[in-house]
């Protein structure tokens, strides 16, 4: 019987920045150790890092609050970012003013930012990778060895000249 790792996440709706501008943080601490992602959200130099900040902080208590009612046994050392998601919310739709009495039309984009963590297998404070990587780059490789030497084409053999016999 599989053992089901339980997802705790946070939400924060309608922010002012774009899905894009978003999504340059979340990918920096998508798959981190918890702790980890908590000083790489601190210290990027982005307008919406401390709104992921507090995102991250509010999913590290929301696994506490629910564990601690749920009665599960949960080890906050071993928790990671599952899941970092930056989606489209709605679009203001606003006007600039423009030469000889015309308007251009612009959005503000907003988005909707989920932080999800999950309690790792494993005890390691490592990014998490399939164990499959490695074993499958080496199989590629030798078979990418095996199709090339059965795909090179060798040279043909040459045939000996025959001389030909002088008539007498």
């Amino acid at each position: 019987m599989a053992v089901e790792t339980k997802e705790y996440r946070a939400e924060a709706r309608f922010q002012r920045v774009s899905p894009q501008k978003a999504r340059l943080v979340l990918d920096l601490i998508k798959g981190r150790g918890i702790q980890e992602a908590l000083e790489t959200a601190q210290f990027t130099k982005k307008r919406i890092a401390p709104v992921i900040h507090k995102l991250l902080t509010s999913a590290l208590d929301n696994a506490k609050y629910v564990s601690g009612e749920q009665g599960i046994d949960l080890d906050v050392d071993n928790l990671y970012v599952k899941q970092a998601l930056a989606n489209d919310g709605p679009r203001m739709k606003r006007i600039r003013p423009a030469p000889m009495g015309r308007a251009y039309r612009y959005q503000r984009r907003l988005s909707h930012i989920i932080v999800s963590v999950a309690e790792r297998d494993g005890g390691s404070s490592q990014l998490v990778t399939r164990a499959e990587e490695p074993a499958a780059k080496t199989a590629k490789k030798t078979a990418a060895k095996k199709t090339a030497a059965k795909t090179a084409k060798k040279a043909p053999a040459k045939k000996p000249v025959a001389k030909k016999k002088a008539s007498k």
